[in-house]
């Protein structure tokens, strides 16, 4: 059986720019034959949207829609769109995470508690609202896929409250494998990605570092690609992956697996 998501709709969120893992992830569910739907973080002055509307213009996303997962009103917005338009969603792509840059750096015990809950609200809760939105709308064998890091397992240097934030989400996936896999046979996945150089890692004390680290000590000898992450989300959200559902896979050239 070939990969293929032809007539699939798939929702896509936190693209930011051509570094983010989320658009090596939607470049291959379009290359597979996916009908995409894109959603961005408005802001009060329209860049991010003309920024992602202008770079996910050639993969033809049938909807491009504002969303910020701390407005519940906006969110709400969104599933009503595709309720009307679509009828059914077959993949739900979670790209979300944010913590305060002054939270990622020196020791732990330092995290505010706003910043304590600013980073579950959006790196972890907001997979769980969206979930509860998409619920009526999953088609039979639908696929949710979410994005996680080795932090959420181990003490990384200045990851800090985003490893709990990581941990928690992992756990997340468990509890909404659990729920919505009986009716309709709905998965939960989530990837953990090695270190790549994203807008959104590079708020991480030592990013570069990591990265380099991992270049050194992986049996890869290397670190991934946004594009390797997006093969392997395609590889999730088609019917290859019909038996995988509350786990956790590593796309990290193995780094995983060493003592360093």
């Amino acid at each position: 059986m070939l990969l293929d998501l032809n007539g699939k709709n798939a929702l896509v969120t936190g693209i930011a720019n051509n570094r983010s893992i989320a658009w090596g992830i939607a470049q291959q569910l379009h290359q597979a034959g996916a009908n995409l739907g894109i959603t961005y973080l408005p802001d009060e002055k329209g860049r991010f949207e003309a920024k992602v509307r202008e770079l996910t213009a050639p993969l033809s996303p049938s909807l491009f829609l504002p969303m910020d997962v701390q407005d519940p009103a906006q969110m709400e917005a969104v599933f009503q769109t595709l309720a009307s338009q679509w009828h059914q969603l077959d993949i739900l792509i979670h790209c979300l995470a944010f913590a305060n840059k002054a939270d990622l750096v020196g020791d732990f015990s330092n995290t505010t508690a706003e910043g304590f809950r600013t980073a579950m609200d959006i790196s972890t809760y907001s997979l769980t609202s969206l979930c509860r939105l998409a619920k009526p709308l999953f088609s039979e064998g639908a696929s949710v896929i979410t994005l996680t890091y080795l932090g959420a397992e181990r003490a990384v240097p200045n990851y800090n409250i985003m490893g709990l934030a990581k941990a928690a989400l992992e756990a997340s996936v468990r509890y909404l494998a659990a729920e919505l896999g009986p009716e309709k046979q709905v998965r939960v996945n989530a990837i953990s990605a090695g270190p790549i150089r994203t807008l959104a890692s590079s708020a991480v004390g030592g990013i570069l570092q990591m990265i380099h680290h991992v270049e050194e000590k992986a049996p890869l000898r290397r670190t991934v690609t946004q594009q390797e992450v997006g093969n392997t989300a395609a590889f999730l959200a088609s019917p290859l992956a019909s038996g995988i559902s509350g786990q956790v896979l590593y796309v990290d050239g193995g780094y995983c697996i060493t003592g360093l």
